[in-house]
């Protein structure tokens, strides 16, 4: 599939200096963002990069803050759980 963007032609230079490969910066902000959005996993992120395979597009993803796509809350919700957990683990040592 081919996508064509429209873009003004002095922010088309300006981009184009900046990269050179200004359709494949395109690309990987596109499927980054698909990424994070959970509209794609990261094994159909290195398909649509061309990459070896999922590891790669793990290291790809994680250079850009896209993976895990773990946040605070998550974080919060694991220490949680696992409160719990030790506090049910400290119930049964003590019966």
């Amino acid at each position: 599939m081919a996508i064509t963007i429209e873009l003004p032609q002095e922010i088309e230079r300006r981009l184009q200096g900046e990269w050179n490969d200004l359709e494949r910066h395109a690309l990987e902000g596109l499927v980054v963002e698909a990424f994070r959005i959970g509209k794609l996993s990261s094994y159909e992120v290195s398909l649509a990069l061309g990459m070896a395979g999922r590891w790669e597009a793990i290291d790809f993803l994680s250079a850009r803050g896209a993976y895990p796509g773990y946040d605070l809350q998550d974080l919060e919700d694991d220490r949680s759980a696992l409160d719990r957990h030790w506090a049910r683990v400290d119930d049964k040592t003590d019966a």
